[in-house]
């Protein structure tokens, strides 16, 4: 790639800027006056955030970044191997590529992967990325991906999308047909070069209203990293009419939990056993509580709910569950006696479901720290009184 990003000298300063004051950096004199200052800097934020999410990029020399929001944008390494550890085969199209860090892990699943970009600069970038990262079996195209689909014309293993949201759609509700790619529209022509197709997109996207806007979905993966939702990915398979499956995919450090549940169960008129607080106190993590399958959970665990809309759960033995765990050391009803005699001046970390008063209206009222080894949550029980549960966390 010609570049003088890739000069000698400027790559030093950029390696050694990493450990310096980005403000003062930004401020100081540009050392290379024959390369753009902006364009320098850029690597240096861009690579920064590269560190924790993409190490194999970084502990590579030459590598070109596009611009940090893009970085911020881009899948991380860790979602990206979970994804391509879900589907294989011979050949996969990616009309949607970006950084390519998606294509980078599939082609470890395929025999050949193209990387289509519409934007001539970024695809320049990736290309030259690949050849620095050794990985020879990626084609990058650069244009309209729909075009690039039509003209190399064959049948693909799979296709995979990553629509973002069209710069010009207003409002809070997210929409797959409000994206580019407009999938939903172009599905039965993907269909032509595919019967596999992998979708990515936001956690902001309703799952009900995303299954209405497409078809044939297989599966939806729900996938969090360290308890925070990241992406869906949706599966789907030509001529498939059977239930969806729903997984919550929780992904940490040390495990990663899988929780599945038919889409059609989380409409069931099976319901959960419901009872008073106990021993022990479940919280679901993020994923499964993105399914919705507040009933199913308490089913396929055998732990009750506390509420219909509380989604805390118990029991009176411990159990192993894909969430946080506590032991209930105390239960106590909301009311100013009980909250002065246990709970006034305290360090604790509060959690508040299905309850009327905020977190910080709480903190002010009863003058609580946060942090601590204490852990409170206010919340309703089934006889709808008002109770907070004095735990310790397993």
């Amino acid at each position: 790639m010609d570049t003088p990003l890739l000069r000698t000298d400027i790559q030093e300063f950029i390696n050694t800027s990493m450990q310096g004051n980005f403000t003062k950096i930004a401020l100081m004199k540009n050392p290379f006056p024959d390369v753009k200052w902006n364009d320098i800097l850029n690597q240096i934020a861009s690579k920064a955030k590269a560190k924790d999410k993409l190490p194999t990029w970084y502990a590579h020399k030459c590598i070109i970044y596009p611009s940090k929001i893009s970085i911020e944008q881009t899948s991380s390494e860790i979602a990206a191997k979970y994804k391509a550890s879900l589907i294989s085969g011979v050949t996969l199209i990616d009309l949607t590529g970006g950084f390519g860090i998606d294509d980078y892990f599939f082609a470890q699943h395929f025999n050949k992967v193209v990387h289509c970009e519409i934007n001539e600069g970024l695809s320049a970038i990736v290309n030259h990325n690949f050849h620095i990262l050794n990985q020879r079996n990626i084609e990058c195209y650069e244009g309209d991906s729909l075009d690039i689909l039509k003209k190399i014309d064959q049948k693909w293993s799979w296709i995979y999308i990553d629509p973002s949201r069209r710069s010009d759609v207003k409002g809070k509700v997210f929409m797959l047909k409000d994206c580019l790619p407009n999938v939903p529209n172009l599905l039965d022509i993907y269909f032509e070069y595919s019967d596999n197709i992998l979708i990515k997109t936001a956690p902001i996207l309703d799952i009900t209203s995303g299954l209405t806007e497409l078809k044939h979905v297989k599966n939806i993966h729900i996938v969090a990293i360290d308890n925070e939702v990241k992406e869906l990915l949706w599966e789907i398979e030509n001529g498939f009419s059977d239930t969806t499956t729903l997984n919550a995919v929780s992904i940490s450090k040390n495990e990663t939990t899988v929780f599945s549940v038919k889409h059609s169960d989380v409409y069931a008129d099976e319901k959960s056993e419901y009872a008073m607080p106990s021993e022990f106190l479940y919280e679901p993590n993020a994923a499964m509580m993105k399914t919705g399958a507040f009933e199913s959970i308490g089913i396929h665990y055998g732990i009750c709910k506390l509420h219909q809309h509380s989604h805390l759960y118990t029991s009176d033995e411990k159990i192993s569950f894909p969430g946080r765990k506590f032991a209930i050391k105390n239960i106590l009803h909301f009311d100013k006696t009980e909250m002065k005699k246990h709970l006034e001046g305290k360090k604790c970390n509060i959690s508040v479901r299905n309850f009327p008063v905020t977190v910080e209206e709480l903190r002010k009222k009863w003058k609580l720290k946060d942090g601590g080894d204490l852990y409170c949550f206010f919340t309703t029980n089934l006889n709808n009184e008002k109770i907070v549960l004095l735990c310790e966390k397993i």
